[in-house]
């Protein structure tokens, strides 16, 4: 059984229907979920803001099984890949799998775990809402995601605002 923690967004579209669509279609694998949060665009290309969450599942498929149901899933949501980093109806990211220990892998189609969820307040603010106790792996040390929370720039951290919406679990 792996565990994975997935790193959804969107800007595009009815954003909050988009992310559903992903608690939906995961169903009973689905063991957590983050509140959402609306976040600024990162990566430097002007755009609308994004609707962000974090989804931990649980099932019996391993990583590479989990990308491709992430990008199952962005397909699903009529996703185009035109512009890197730019605007998109559904962004799925597998942030790291466990099975039981965090998966180590970097291939042509995945790195895990994922290799810039460390400095990324739109991941890490939603996981740790999702877990408390959550722990990334960084340059081969696990690290709590509370402290890497805290070490981020504030001014990282302040563009990502709780919202009071919130994704449905069956």
């Amino acid at each position: 059984m792996s565990t994975a923690v997935l790193s959804i967004g969107s800007n595009l579209g009815d954003r909050l229907a988009l992310l559903q669509s992903v608690v939906e279609d995961l169903g009973s694998r689905v063991t957590a979920v983050s509140p959402v949060y609306e976040t600024e665009p990162w990566g430097g290309v002007e755009q609308r803001p994004f609707l962000n969450a974090v989804v931990i599942a649980s099932d019996d498929v391993d990583p590479i099984d989990w990308l491709d149901l992430g990008q199952a899933l962005e397909n699903a949501a009529g996703r185009v890949r035109t512009q890197h980093w730019g605007p998109r109806t559904l962004d799925v990211d597998i942030v790291t799998v466990a099975d039981p220990a965090p998966v180590q892998c970097a291939t042509e189609r995945l790195t895990l775990p994922h290799p810039l969820a460390h400095e990324r307040a739109f991941v890490l603010v939603p996981w740790l809402a999702a877990d408390p106790s959550a722990t990334l792996t960084v340059d081969g040390v696990q690290r709590p995601v509370a402290g890497l929370v805290a070490a981020l720039d504030p001014a990282e951290r302040a563009g990502v605002r709780r919202t009071d919406l919130e994704l449905s679990c069956g």
